[in-house]
């Protein structure tokens, strides 16, 4: 009788206990449930809890739109590919529990939201053009954190990922895509980032690769280059090889290149680079 009392909705309760602990376990939320029962939210979980019935986490709610909350604990050619785009052009907001990528290209998102398996609507800021996936979970936000440490504020403190030698070639080639740049004219290709740290790194992944990069300091961001004809068309063979997702824009710059490998070579007067500001 104790918990009875204790328990009591302060006005009339529309629903039976049962039926709360039905639509809960049918994916509704407490938020739903409340509303729906003319009770408060902390009445349903007190309600749930003595029910014994196992709390979803917050942000675990049952969603509007599908996805596969746990893409990125599993490697394949593709999570590569959409880890190092994220690592681009993605986000998370410190105060939701969320996932977002943001690009003026369509159709990559479209790829990105049909690998996850997603059917989430992607909206399209009318003033920049910008399109946004927001993808709505805590286990994919956490997965983010704890197995790649990303944070909000990745564009400044970002540390390159751990990833299998298998998968490097489809990560940069997600990270190029977002932001990355080809310079065919001047036979050179860049890469963008506000982290020192991170950026370091990808210069060290592309030396061992045999690209000669070279990292250069701007004022608010950093910039590693690759340059020289046949460097060029090497490492458009190494990203493109086995090639999944890409975006097509970037993939038709490298294609402006027709002579073989064999007829290439690189000349200082072949890249522009050091006119690069």
């Amino acid at each position: 009788m104790g918990n009875e009392k204790k328990r009591k909705p302060a006005r009339k309760r529309t629903m039976e206990l049962e039926d709360m602990i039905k639509l809960y376990q049918e994916g509704k939320s407490t938020k739903e449930i409340a509303e729906a029962a003319n009770v408060s939210q902390g009445y349903v979980r007190l309600v749930l809890r003595e029910h014994n019935v196992t709390l979803r986490p917050f942000g675990h709610w049952h969603r509007k739109y599908q996805l596969n909350e746990h893409y990125f604990k599993t490697w394949s050619d593709n999570m590569a590919y959409i880890l190092g785009f994220f690592y681009a052009d993605g986000f998370i907001a410190s105060a939701q529990q969320s996932v977002s990528f943001a690009q003026k290209d369509k159709t990559i998102l479209e790829q990105i939201k049909k690998e996850m398996q997603s059917n989430q609507v992607l909206y399209q800021n009318k003033q920049t053009g910008v399109y946004m996936l927001n993808l709505n979970s805590k286990v994919l936000k956490d997965d983010l954190i704890h197995l790649f440490g990303v944070s909000s504020s990745k564009s400044l403190n970002a540390t390159f990922p751990d990833v299998p030698d298998e998968f490097l070639s489809h990560f940069i080639r997600g990270y190029f895509d977002g932001d990355g740049n080809i310079n065919y004219r001047g036979y050179f290709a860049s890469f963008v980032g506000g982290s020192l740290e991170y950026m370091e790194s990808l210069k060290k992944v592309l030396e061992k690769k045999g690209f000669n990069p070279v990292l250069k300091t701007f004022d608010k961001h950093y910039r590693v280059y690759i340059s020289g004809r046949k460097t060029i068309r090497q490492f458009a063979d190494w990203i493109y090889k086995d090639k999944g997702m890409y975006l097509e824009r970037k993939f038709a710059a490298f294609q402006q290149e027709k002579l073989p490998l064999e007829l290439l070579e690189n000349k200082k007067k072949d890249s522009r680079l050091n006119n690069e500001k």
